[in-house]
């Protein structure tokens, strides 16, 4: 499978690693930070500028309901990362389903992770 990262409109390969990375920081945010789910929040989340990371999954059907993302974070210049699925991205922001979104507001000890993904996009 491979996973893609989506930043200023270009799009790279993402490695496993720096995949299990994004997954951890949504994990660490949750935990010890603030993190929005679902397209709204992460919406208003870029909209307003809070967002330090966001991640969308690839699997989402219709894709019309996730397109504008990676186009308003390229906008807003916050970084945004394509994962594999909803249910991998909702499990690590501590939800029972998917979700199709997910951003980081408030890093907590997600900080080192998130600038590691950042610096890794670069």
């Amino acid at each position: 499978m491979r996973r893609i990262i989506l930043l200023g409109g270009l799009k790279m390969e993402l490695s496993k690693e720096l995949h299990e990375k994004v997954l951890e920081a949504i994990e660490a945010a949750k935990a010890t930070g603030k993190i929005k789910k679902g397209v709204n929040e992460v919406t208003k989340a870029i909209e307003k500028q809070q967002a330090k990371l966001v991640i969308v999954a690839k699997d989402v059907s219709p894709k019309e309901i996730v397109m504008h993302i990676p186009l308003l974070s390229k906008e807003k210049e916050i970084p945004c990362v394509e994962v594999n699925s909803k249910e991998e991205l909702g499990a690590a922001a501590g939800l029972e389903l998917g979700t199709s979104a997910v951003a980081i507001v408030q890093e907590g000890e997600a900080k080192k992770n998130i600038k590691e993904i950042v610096d890794n996009l670069k």
